[in-house]
């Protein structure tokens, strides 16, 4: 995959920056999903600012955006991590759109009321959540909001994806950038002015503009470091001995259940991938489960 985001620092101006191309793991999420080219383009805007986020934590840190609105759409779910690893799904990827597709049937699609939660895992004990108003469907303009009431943190963000006469995703990406503690925020009216004549990070990618020149655009007449390029993909966690562990959380009665109808469908909600489990599978599971909670009593008893 060619999807990168890349890490920026101008020490002289007290920036920080992100800027990334997420146009194919957009497009692979799309296709596990079956989306249509609306609900390509609201999934292809949640997992960039997923990616976005995720670039702000440290190693071994996770973050996951839901968004749940009045709109046809319903829901949104994405995760990022630390390294690049990007996953999401719609309530409803299926829902008909008619073409074109701009920003404002987006909003609609999505909803104009409604909630943005951010939870990040930070290796400590409790999760972090924050949650603010979902600002008129725009995912773009609710992440904004969210960094400056929950965090405080002046932010220059920009996200989106672009789609070809047909509906079909051709670009996605985004770009975000903060000042450090203690600078002035107006150095981000400055690259916004910068940015001025490239509303849509998607549209210049789409027009082969990669996000090493979008970088120099925004930080045009700013000194900077490219500190890291990192890969993007996404990636999903799921696994078939995950789904054999929740199948073990069954009851017994649950599971003889399963052995009769035959087997057990799990579906990944993130990346749809199914694991089918038959009766001879099942049987083996029961077994287990009923070995482990003897030796389980046997442990209390001795104890």
């Amino acid at each position: 995959m060619n999807d990168i985001l890349l890490r920026l620092y101008a020490r002289e101006a007290g920036l920080r920056g992100l800027v990334c191309d997420t146009t194919e793991l957009a497009a692979e999420a799309a296709r596990r999903h079956e989306a249509t080219p609306m609900a390509a383009a609201v999934l292809a805007d949640g997992l960039t600012a997923a990616a976005l986020l995720g670039a702000l934590l440290k190693v071994q840190q996770r973050v996951a955006l839901k968004i749940e609105a009045d709109g046809p759409l319903r829901k949104l779910v994405a995760e990022a991590d630390a390294y690049g690893r990007v996953r999401g799904y719609l309530a409803e990827p299926g829902l008909a759109w008619p073409l074109p597709i701009d920003p404002a049937a987006q909003a609609r699609a999505l909803g104009h009321d409604g909630l943005l939660t951010i939870v990040k895992d930070l290796g400590l004990r409790d999760l972090y959540h924050g949650a603010v108003a979902l600002q008129g469907g725009d995912i773009g303009a609710s992440l904004l909001h969210y960094f400056h009431k929950s965090e405080q943190a002046p932010t220059l963000a920009r996200l989106d994806a672009a789609l070809d006469s047909e509906g079909g995703l051709i670009a996605a990406g985004g770009l975000l950038f903060q000042p450090l503690p203690g600078v002035d925020p107006a150095i981000l009216a400055r690259l916004a002015g910068n940015l001025a004549d490239t509303p849509s990070v998607a549209a210049a990618l789409a027009a082969g503009r990669t996000p090493q020149q979008l970088a120099a655009q925004a930080l045009d007449g700013i000194a900077y470091t490219v500190l890291e390029e990192q890969p993007l993909a996404f990636a999903c966690s799921c696994s078939r001995e995950r789904s054999r562990q929740a199948l073990k959380v069954l009851s017994a009665d649950d599971l003889l259940a399963l052995i009769v109808e035959g087997e057990a469908v799990i579906d990944c909600h993130f990346c749809h991938q199914r694991y089918i489990f038959d009766r001879e599978e099942l049987g083996a599971i029961l077994d287990e489960s009923e070995a482990e909670a003897l030796e389980a009593m046997f442990e209390e008893g001795d104890a």
